[in-house]
């Protein structure tokens, strides 16, 4: 079995609110795809129930905004053996889930301006596009 890997990697640029909200946005959407990196529900000493939490380990890396975007471009030919998940500046500019596809749809690719993108698959090939990324602090 591949050893699997999953990281964010946000625009270094962003202020703290837009960083938090990325990071957010990003792993609900891993946890979406992949529950199963989501651990069970148990009870603590006091019969309390706790919610699971990650199982994994999930690096929050920084770049520059150009280098995102060339890295989404690069990330297009592995798609079918990892999963990318990106997000877009429009989050900052749209008020809803609807206004956010409908920004995308009329938008030409090369005009879009990514804030993070998350990456789970390979850990080689994850490496290979995060490997030399330092964590975001």
């Amino acid at each position: 079995m591949l050893n699997m890997k999953c990281v964010i990697i946000i625009d270094e640029n962003l202020s703290q609110g837009p960083m938090a909200n990325t990071a957010a946005v990003l792993s609900l959407s891993l946890g979406k795809q992949f529950p199963q990196l989501i651990g069970e529900d148990f009870l603590d000493h006091l019969n309390i129930r706790r919610h699971g939490i990650t199982t994994v380990a999930i690096p929050i890396l920084k770049s520059t905004s150009l280098k995102l975007n060339e890295m989404r471009e690069a990330l297009k030919v592995h798609e079918a053996e990892l999963t990318v998940i990106d997000l877009t500046s429009y989050t900052q500019s749209t008020r809803s889930y609807q206004e956010y596809t409908q920004k995308l749809q009329s938008t030409p690719i090369d005009e879009l301006q990514y804030q993070g993108i998350a990456l789970y698959g390979n850990e080689k090939l994850v490496n290979k596009f995060s490997g030399n990324l330092a964590l975001l602090r």
